[in-house]
């Protein structure tokens, strides 16, 4: 497999700080660097966070489909958001542990739900143990 040189940290940074919130900025540097989808920022002491990650924690249901449209990897955090119960209570199901599972930020996966609002109502009501 050919290695391709590094994103700039700096780009990266951005990508990922913009995906708490702005959809267009995230539309623009994705097309500028293809390779940012699945890129990863550490905002420090191993605090790890992607796009999708910082858009499913903020709520941000446009920009977490947006990613996910072009390849994102699915995640825990971001099946909570968009309330995808069945993937959430499957995961959950075969590593029970997970249910208190945190996010970026030392975020808990219960408050990635109640940030899917209505639409993630099945996964916070799972959450809850109702």
């Amino acid at each position: 497999m050919e290695s391709k040189p590094s994103i700039a940290p700096d780009l990266v940074k951005e990508f990922v700080g913009n995906a708490h919130g702005d959809l267009n900025r995230v539309e623009q540097l994705l097309e500028q660097e293809p390779g940012l989808l699945n890129a990863a920022w550490d905002w420090g002491g191993g605090d790890w966070e992607t796009a999708l990650g910082a858009a499913a924690h903020m709520g941000r249901r446009d920009i977490a489909l947006f990613l996910l449209e072009r390849g994102a990897r699915m995640d825990l955090f971001a099946a909570a958001m968009l309330g995808k119960l069945e993937i959430v209570k499957a995961m959950i199901a075969d590593q029970p542990e997970l249910k208190n599972a945190l996010g970026p930020h030392g975020i808990p996966l219960f408050v990635h739900a109640q940030a899917g609002g209505e639409e993630a109502s099945g996964v916070v009501a799972l959450l809850q143990g109702q």
